[in-house]
């Protein structure tokens, strides 16, 4: 899935090349209007310069970021130790594509085309990831799916030109991202390196540490009042409501609809882990244990930074003020900022909503998994289409092994004497450079 995002990025980065004649930004920044209403010829017709460009590019953030479509890999890569998962989700490679979107802004805000894109598929990403993570079981894939649509939001502030909006919230992710998937690994020691969460329950009198520090991380990022989430996450809500692009609408209504189903998945892994009667083995129940405090610290900081992070920078990341003196004009140019004042100016109930929707989760969540857990086993017997469907992720997977892995694999293997034939040097140099290549060589 990178490869395939990498390659448009070098494509997006070939034809920045190709139209300015550099890649630095300072050079591209300044370069940047003279391509507007400038074509670039493929596929047989004219298209605009820059929205080409910016498409490309954002191919390349789609891969890193784990945007709809190219997300296969985000979920798998779970598969590795909890700490690596913590770095992968939270802070490091799925945070790339997010961050050149932003850094190439000035370049994005001249393609209006690119930036309804990015914003259609950062909505959709929300929407999606938040719809599987509902179902699964395994704990540490419930939050990857988490990391998929949170990155969707990201990404529909970029899209919508909240760019320091879109980097607040993937500052304060970091944080309670890396808390959530750290407390999972908590949890797996605890239990022997169980992790489907069908295997659990009753562990938060094993393990209060850990369940503490993992509630904390869940109420940030659903949102609960002044924690880091409520105030980035609610903020990009607003940034959609107030954006003016051809998918701000519906980016509103997916990032309103994934709050709910947010705190719905979030509590559930919640109530399923540390509340109930156990349905762990009797043994292994028995044994559990709070882990070390080379792993209860390092929870503590991050609880720390999910409570606080909010409160702290919101003046830096989502007032003009803060912004200018921050990011020194990095982001994006005067002429933009309309953004972050029509954010602040949206109708009272605005802000309110995914309040709302963080509590409404909760209490459906708790009906069902607390009050009446009969209830989800029912309701997955009677909607088993939706329901599997689901559960094997939107059958992203089979279509994919479908169309591309098992067609690739049907091809027969290169005769050794072809092969050969292609690695001659003559030949090889006259196929990329052409006969005159053949006769220097």
């Amino acid at each position: 899935m990178n490869r395939v995002g990498d390659f448009g990025f070098a494509l997006g980065i070939f034809a920045v090349f190709a139209m300015i004649g550099a890649v630095g930004f300072e050079t591209i920044f300044a370069e940047a209007k003279s391509l507007t209403g400038k074509t670039i010829h493929i596929f047989g017709g004219n298209f605009d310069a820059l929205t080409v460009i910016c498409l490309l590019l954002f191919v390349g953030a789609m891969g890193k970021s784990a945007q709809f479509l190219l997300h296969t890999w985000l979920p798998d890569a779970m598969e590795g130790p909890t700490p690596v998962s913590a770095l992968i989700h939270a802070a490091t490679m799925v945070t790339a594509g997010v961050f050149m979107v932003a850094r190439l802004s000035p370049l994005f805000e001249l393609a209006p085309t690119a930036l309804a894109v990015v914003t259609l598929f950062g909505a959709t990403t929300a929407f999606f990831a938040a719809t599987v993570g509902l179902v699964q079981n395994d704990i540490k894939r419930v939050i990857a799916y988490s990391t998929c649509s949170q990155l969707g939001y990201m990404f529909v502030a970029m899209g919508v030109g909240a760019y320091s909006v879109g980097m607040f919230h993937l500052f304060t992710h970091a944080a309670f991202k890396a808390l959530l998937f750290l407390g999972a690994g908590s949890v797996i020691h605890a239990m022997h390196h169980e992790q489907d969460m069908r295997n659990m329950g009753g562990l938060w009198k094993k393990i209060p540490f850990t369940y503490a520090m993992m509630v904390i991380g869940t109420i940030a990022l659903t949102g609960f009042p002044f924690t880091a989430g409520y105030y980035s996450k609610d903020a990009i809500i607003e940034a959609a409501y107030a954006g003016h692009n051809t998918f701000a609408a519906y980016a509103f209504y997916m990032t309103v609809i994934a709050a709910a189903l947010t705190s719905f998945y979030s509590w559930r892994l919640i109530f399923m882990t540390f509340h109930g009667k156990t349905r762990a083995d009797h043994h292994t129940y028995d044994h559990a244990h709070e882990s070390p405090l080379t792993m209860l610290v390092p929870l503590a900081l991050l609880a720390i930074g999910a409570l606080v992070l909010g409160f702290a920078f919101k003046g830096v990341f989502l007032y003009e003020q803060g912004v200018e003196k921050f990011f020194r004009n990095s982001l994006f140019s005067h002429d933009n900022w309309h953004i972050l004042h029509a954010m602040h100016e949206v109708p009272k109930w605005v802000p309110w909503l995914p309040t709302v929707m963080m509590l409404g989760g909760f209490i459906v969540s708790y009906w069902f998994y607390m009050a009446r857990p009969d209830i989800p086993v029912a309701l997955a017997k009677s909607q088993d289409m939706l329901y599997r469907f689901l559960l094997n992720k939107w059958d992203f997977d089979e279509i994919y092994d479908f169309l591309f892995v098992r067609p690739a694999k049907g091809h027969r293997p290169l005769p050794l004497e072809e092969g050969r034939r292609l690695a001659d040097r003559r030949l090889w140099t006259e196929w990329c450079f052409g006969p005159r290549a053949r006769r220097d060589a």
